[in-house]
């Protein structure tokens, strides 16, 4: 394929509905539940949406399951479908054809709501116990729990310098010298 390359194809220009949530890989689950915060409060939507395809359906499913637990009495639906996507790929060279790559992408969507939902549709999941639920709040979510923000435990030269310094700060203090040879 180094012969080749990819047609770059203009991004959909379709608007996202407010209540739609669309996860991709890169983002975090923490900043997705926020929006769903903003939708059901500030929004007064009824409902929020997630959409997930490829490697984010992990963590649609996470955020979904999250959500469940910081909002009393949501029902949910989950669909899972595919999507075929077409690659085209145009030759450098001269004398070659174009060539077009057909993937399928598996697509899941997940639909969260505070009013009751289709109960015999296949994906239905009835709300959980309100005993598992710890309401949301923002300020819990923003609060880093104690991971990745520190610098963590000294490591090399640092450490050895400090055990050094330590020796010679307690030489020092029982009147030795310390002389290099």
């Amino acid at each position: 394929m180094e012969k080749y390359r990819k047609v770059v194809k203009p991004k959909s220009t379709e608007e996202i509905a407010e209540d739609e949530i669309r996860v991709t890989a890169a983002g975090s689950v923490s900043a997705y539940v926020s929006r769903v915060a903003k939708v059901f409060t500030e929004l007064e939507k009824p409902s929020v949406t997630i959409k997930a395809t490829g490697g984010a359906l992990t963590k649609a499913v996470t955020l979904a399951e999250v959500v469940k637990r910081r909002f009393k009495g949501l029902h949910q639906i989950t669909s899972v479908g595919s999507l075929e996507v077409v690659d085209e790929y145009e030759p450098i060279e001269e004398g070659l054809d174009p060539v077009t790559d057909t993937r399928t992408l598996t697509v899941i969507e997940i639909k969260i709501s505070k009013e009751p939902l289709d109960t015999s549709d296949k994906g239905y999941q009835a709300p959980i116990d309100e005993a598992l639920v710890t309401d949301y709040d923002p300020d819990k979510v923003s609060k880093s729990r104690g991971r990745g923000k520190g610098k963590g435990k000294s490591k090399g030269k640092g450490k050895v310098l400090m055990q050094v310094a330590h020796v010679l700060k307690l030489e020092l203090c029982q009147g030795g010298s310390r002389v290099n040879a």
